[in-house]
């Protein structure tokens, strides 16, 4: 691991766990989800039906997720309608005991409402073209762009009670 990485880990725990949050605080965890099984075939390449599972390589990255994420006091976890988000989250789900809900990639408006709702920290697991929009309605003012190719971002963001979020950016 790299000095830059394990620099970020420490900031991502301090924040979890070694500085209490006040009651009204919330750390929201968003990522996209783990690697399609079909490569991620660009757009007319499947039909837009198609619901693919994890390849390998995702199943392996949700279990990482899982691993960063048990001592984060994760209370909700929230996916998509879509296979690949609910395999993402569902180690994670299985070992925090938290049953996830699943709601319309296309309700960006519904999650927000129910990720501000929602009593403690929260992990959302999402698409690279719906998360900047996810991201931004959670207040981040910086412009994410996410790669197709890129599998691998832990968004942080730090919700107090009043004021502007806070967000970081890692790499799992």
């Amino acid at each position: 691991m790299t000095s830059t990485r394990r620099a970020a880990w420490l900031v991502l725990f301090v924040l979890c766990v070694g500085i209490p949050a006040s009651a009204a605080d919330q750390v929201i965890f968003v990522v996209r989800h783990a690697e399609r099984a079909d490569g991620g075939a660009p757009a007319g390449g499947m039909s837009a039906a198609a619901d693919p599972p994890l390849s390998a390589a995702g199943t392996e990255r949700a279990k990482r997720l899982a691993a960063h994420l048990a001592s984060a006091d994760v209370k909700n976890i929230f996916t998509t309608e879509f296979a690949r988000t609910r395999l993402t989250a569902a180690p994670f789900a299985e070992a925090a005991q938290v049953k996830p809900a699943a709601i319309s990639s296309k309700d960006v408006a519904t999650l927000i409402q129910q990720v501000r709702a929602a009593a403690g920290n929260v992990l959302i697991v999402g698409h690279s073209n719906t998360l900047p929009d996810v991201l931004k309605q959670l207040g981040v003012k910086t412009p994410i762009a996410i790669a197709e190719s890129e599998y691998d971002n832990l968004f942080v963001v730090v919700r107090p009670a009043t004021g502007e979020p806070t967000l970081i950016r890692l790499r799992y």
